[in-house]
């Protein structure tokens, strides 16, 4: 006979599990998107930081890719680590490094300074990425997806916004201020996480010790085989999304367009669209259909692609409705594949998405270093092709037979 003192007790506990979760998810979210906003920082700065710190073009443009580096090592080093350390004091510790880090930044005297704190905030930033897993082990099963997704629009809007307050903050108030309001804004953030998300959790066990869970992350494709598909077909999505990253910029800079950046921005606004759908893509996957997410994700994308094809004669308004379309089905593609890759193992999560993100990134290189090849031989036409071609690639991965066991 089921006692009605522990179904009450059962009860009490999921409602306030629910009550936490709910007050901590905007938190996690926002803490995310400052926490990935100082890798894009660079990009809109590099004249600037040519002439006040002395750097070269090259050297300026080495600061760009050392955040991409380095969130790449911060990926393999650090997010495997939420296995086994509490999630909410890594992520905390993470938040306020990159503070730090930024902070110095932003009054670095030399280049080379500038460039080594990049460097080494873009490894710290990856607690953004501590936070989803984080997300995923706190959510109810019903509503996981969701809340992933609201973290993950966390993380894809403070790239978003980094970009563009970077240069705004820049032209008001100098470069250096953005560094260090965002500093400012991470302690903060650091703080409040602490605070406000539930602590506890973790496994100091033999198994996740930092030299085998580094081991069994590397491993994961190997001893856990249905983690490919996922992985696959997000790597082959954000391929194809980077190119358009790219083409873009060069369609709209030559005939019949000539657009200035400051323009060509605002065209880049349109991204917004992805974290504002993401929660969306989410409800959809809590309700039992990641598999029709997916697939329409990828469908839309290559819609996206085929509509552009115009926009080469001037065709703005079909560039945008592409665009659209591109972003929507990306962000659908990324929230089923993130969450069935974490149902596959829970208590693997961090580790599954040190994968999972590595990839996911690499996926977006190969993209980006196919573009100058095809743009030089094939234009706009060759780079929709492209894009269509990786998303269709994609597709196939998704809907390949499933092997048995």
């Amino acid at each position: 006979m089921t006692n009605p003192l522990s179904v009450s007790g059962q009860n009490a506990a999921g409602r306030e599990r629910r009550r936490t979760t709910s007050s901590a998810l905007p938190v996690m979210a926002v803490a995310a998107g400052l926490s990935v906003a100082g890798n894009y920082f660079a990009q809109p700065l590099l004249g600037l930081l040519g002439s006040e710190l002395g750097m070269s073009t090259t050297t300026a443009g080495l600061t760009v890719a050392a955040a991409q580096v380095g969130y790449a090592v911060g990926l393999g080093l650090l997010v495997p680590l939420g296995d086994r350390y509490a999630r909410r004091g890594l992520a905390a510790t993470l938040l306020a490094a990159t503070g730090l880090l930024l902070a110095l930044a932003g009054a670095a005297p030399t280049g080379w300074l500038l460039l080594a704190a990049t460097a080494l905030a873009a490894v710290t930033s990856v607690g953004a990425q501590v936070l989803v897993p984080f997300a995923a082990e706190l959510a109810p099963p019903h509503r996981r997806a969701r809340d992933i997704g609201v973290v993950m629009a966390g993380v894809l809007a403070g790239g978003l916004v980094g970009r563009a307050a970077s240069g705004l903050v820049a032209e008001l108030a100098g470069w250096r201020t953005v560094y260090w309001v965002t500093a400012v804004l991470l302690l903060a953030v650091a703080a409040v996480v602490w605070r406000v998300l539930p602590g506890g959790g973790g496994d100091r066990g033999e198994a996740t010790r930092p030299l085998r869970l580094w081991r069994s992350t590397a491993a994961l494709l190997v001893d856990l085989p249905a983690l490919r598909r996922p992985i696959a077909t997000a790597a082959l999505a954000m391929a194809s999304f980077t190119v358009h990253l790219t083409v873009v910029t060069l369609l709209l800079v030559d005939a019949p367009y000539g657009w200035t950046p400051a323009v060509i921005g605002l065209v880049g606004l349109i991204g917004v669209i992805g974290p504002l759908a993401m929660p969306l893509a989410g409800r959809l996957v809590d309700r039992g259909h990641p598999r029709a997410v997916l697939v329409t994700g990828l469908v839309l994308a290559a819609t996206g692609w085929a509509v552009m094809l115009p926009a080469q004669n001037g065709g703005i308004a079909w560039l945008l409705v592409g665009l659209v379309l591109l972003n929507a089905g990306q962000t659908a593609v990324l929230n089923a594949s993130q969450t069935t890759a974490y149902e596959l193992r829970p208590q693997a999560r961090s580790r599954i998405n040190a994968v999972f993100m590595t990839l996911f990134f690499a996926g977006g290189a190969v993209g980006g270093a196919l573009v100058p090849v095809v743009w030089v031989n094939a234009h706009w036409t060759g780079a929709c092709l492209l894009g269509a071609g990786l998303v269709a690639l994609g597709l196939l991965v998704a809907l390949a037979p499933r092997r048995r066991g």
